[in-house]
Parts: C-alpha cells; structure tokens; sequence
C-alpha cells in the first residue's frame, strides 16, 4: 500500500507513521497539511454508508478552499444533502462555484449517471451514429441503472475533471454503497461486460452479414439465438443487437479511459481517506477497505473518524458518577424530614420555621435529585466514551500505522456553511473535546 497519512509530529515526511506513536495511540492525521500540499490533486472519501462521508468530503473542499486552493467537490450521494449545506439550490453534472468561501474558490456538482454516459457517447460517436446509441431502449436501461454504471460514471468524471485540469484539488465523495470500492471495481465489471463472450456473441452476426449469415455458418449459434429470443424477447434481443453493433468501436474507448482513471487513483497525487464511526460495524467496514486498498496498492492517508465523543469532565469516571448519584439519591431519601410533625395549635412562630424549613429542604432535595440526573448522564457519556474507545482501539491494534483524525460529534445535523466549517475545525484538530 502507497502511504500517505501525515502526522502532526512530521516536518515534511509523507510517511505514515509519526514519532512516538505506540499500538495504543495511533499516528495523528494532519488534515491541514494534507490540504495545503500541492502534489495533493485528488482526495477520495470512501467508507461505508451512513458514517458522514459527503459532509466530510463537503468540509474538506470548504476548509481547503479557505486556505487558498481552488477546488472542486464531486458528490454521488442521491440526498442532496451536499448542496443544501452549500446554499447552492440544486447541484447537477455541472460544477457550481459555491459562494461565501472567501480565499481560494470552491465548485461543487452532483454526478448525473445518466447525462455523463451520453457525453461519452456523444464525444466518442459521430452525431449520427450517438443519436442512435441515445435512442437506444437497451442503452436507456443500461445508461440509467445497470449494476456498476453510477460507479463507473463516477470514475469517468473523476477523469474528465482532472483532465482539464481546472482545479488545484478534487475532492470525491463515493457512492453510498453499503461496499463503497465498487467505486474501484466497477471500470473492471463494466469493463468485462463490454469484453465478455455475450457481447461479442451479439456482435459477431453483424460482422458476418446479420443472423441469417449466422445460420448459415453455425447451427448451434441459430439455437442459442432462439434461446435468447425466448429469455429477453425478441425485440429486447434486436435492441440489445443494435445497441452493441452502434458501440462497437467505442468498446475500446471505455476500457481505455476506465484503465487511466484506475492509474490516476494510484499516482502519488492522490489521497484515499476512509470515513467512518466509533462503532463496530462501520470500523469492521472501515479494516476491510483499508485492507483492500492496500491490496490495490492505492495511497492511504488516513482514517476519518466521526462523531466521536468526548468529555471536559473526564478526569471524573463513570463509577465516580454513579456512586455520588446514588448517595444523593439516598440521602434525600433518608434525611429528608417534615416540617410539620411538630406543628400544634396556635403555635404560629414554630410553623413559620417548620413551614421554612420545609420548603429549604425541598428546595435542596429538587437541586440532589437535579444534581444526581447530571452526574447519571455524564456517566453515560463516560461510558459510550470508554465503549468508543475499545472499538478504535481494536481497529488500532489491527493497523497502527493507519493515521487518524477523530471529529467531535456536534450537537445538530449539519446545514450550512458555518456547520462545515466547524466540521473542517475539528477535522484539523483531529481529535474530542476533552480527549
């Protein structure tokens, strides 16, 4: 694997790894530094869905774009949540120039699947021949909702904005699969699905003078065309057959693009952060693409972790906590006494006393049983803590050298500028409050 994590500790290294780093304490990811490099051209967000990835890749763009750096982010996340947090009204396949970022320039867009496949068309076919492809049935489905195509697509534009070359830094969020490197896998599905033995069993007719030529060279080849005919139906049959003999030339083109878009992704210019929670499943996904990327050979800089938790109160522990709520809770119980067991007839100054004293001691039993709430809650607090603690810490064990950054949960979701700037804060400061 081709490490890129930098480490608060490092004055320049691009190593992993950081001086003092231990099994227990991992190497911290300095997200500035990562920002501000100018051989950084591409950051890619990946990780499982639901663990923050689009308002990360968001907060990066935000963040690096303030410091000077003119960037553009790619969404393939369906919510939108991307341009409602940047004030744009819609994002589309066209990137945005975000406003209010003051220092560098932000552009942010929305992979359209469907309209970045008819520009390859259109770009790579004569106008004739991409009208064609474009009114396609087989081609509509297969633009539209073919397994591993938003993947695919995703990869395509990656490619086309690093080829013009517009903007200092791309930052990728990935698509929200629950396996978010099909993002790598799909330029090889489709890839093999273009070069596969079906496909060119539906082309081979139209090279030897149509079906009836077909027959005529190969029995068996007519039988397993009715086969076929029966499976998908006739007609479905004929618009694949036309869709495929339209695309024949333009085979070679996707493999050849998908090809260098994969070895874009490996280039030292490119960074790979995976995004996840302080929760066992998403760090479990979280191990497995570290460990595919490493496979891959892709650069790695560092895990993103969110939403993680954090006390300015940790110095006192669950158990403390607990301990003194109960013993508020049962000393109210116990000492709490009426005033007005001593009241007689007549006695008016001694029930103003009691009638005093009474009132105090609810007063001081509602501030214990205030009190205790607080101290319960904190223990709570400490206790998810300590249980997000363990769960980073058997990631930890399994990859010491993988480089973190732990965001501090925030209070609200996030809807604006302001929230991914504070966002992109705690990024750089790379670890809770109070850890």
């Amino acid at each position: 694997m081709t490490e890129r994590g930098v480490t608060g500790s490092e004055s320049g290294s691009r190593s992993v790894t950081g001086s003092g780093s231990s099994m227990d304490t991992p190497p911290r990811l300095a997200v500035d530094r990562l920002l501000d490099d100018p051989k950084t051209r591409i950051i890619v967000c990946c990780g499982a869905g639901g663990v923050g990835k689009t308002t990360t890749a968001a907060a990066l763009g935000v963040r690096a774009a303030e410091r000077g750096r003119k960037v553009v982010v790619l969404t393939i996340d369906p919510a939108r949540r991307l341009a409602q947090s940047m004030g744009i009204d819609s994002l589309d396949n066209t990137p945005r120039r975000v406003k209010g970022v003051d220092g560098g320039e932000l552009h942010a867009m929305m992979l359209d699947m469907k309209r970045t496949f008819d520009e390859i068309v259109e770009g790579h076919a004569d106008a004739e021949r991409a009208q064609a492809i474009l009114a396609n049935p087989f081609y509509q489905s297969l633009s539209a909702g073919f397994a591993g195509t938003q993947e695919y697509m995703a990869m395509e534009k990656l490619g086309q904005l690093r080829a013009r070359d517009d903007w200092d830094l791309i930052v990728v969020d990935t698509p929200p699969s629950r396996s978010a490197l099909d993002f790598l896998d799909a330029p090889k599905r489709l890839g093999s699905f273009l070069d596969g033995k079906f496909i060119r069993v539906l082309m081979a007719p139209a090279k030897v003078g149509g079906w009836a030529g077909m027959k005529f060279l190969n029995v068996g080849m007519s039988m397993m065309t009715g086969t076929l005919s029966k499976l998908m139906g006739a007609s479905l049959l004929k618009d694949v057959q036309t869709f495929v003999a339209a695309m024949d030339t333009m085979f070679g083109g996707f493999r050849t693009r998908a090809d260098a878009t994969f070895r874009l992704l490996k280039a030292p210019d490119t960074a790979f952060l995976v995004v996840a929670a302080p929760e066992p499943d998403a760090l479990r996904e979280a191990a497995y693409f570290v460990e595919r990327l490493a496979a891959e050979e892709m650069p790695l800089a560092g895990l993103v972790l969110n939403r993680v938790h954090g006390s300015d109160a940790h110095q006192l522990s669950a158990e403390r906590a607990l301990a003194a709520a109960e013993n508020l809770e049962e000393g109210g119980i116990v000492d709490q006494e009426s005033g007005k067991a001593g009241l007689r007839d007549g006695d008016d100054g001694d029930a103003n006393a009691n009638v005093n004293a009474d009132a105090e001691a609810d007063a001081n039993a509602d501030v214990d049983e205030i009190t205790a709430g607080l101290l319960r809650l904190h223990a709570e607090r400490m206790q998810v803590i300590a249980r997000e603690q363990r769960t980073r810490d058997r990631f930890t064990s399994l990859h010491p050298e993988v480089a973190v950054a732990e965001v501090a949960a925030l209070p609200g979701d996030v809807h604006d500028l302001a929230g991914l700037r504070a966002i992109g804060e705690r990024l750089a400061a790379g670890f809770p409050a109070g850890a």
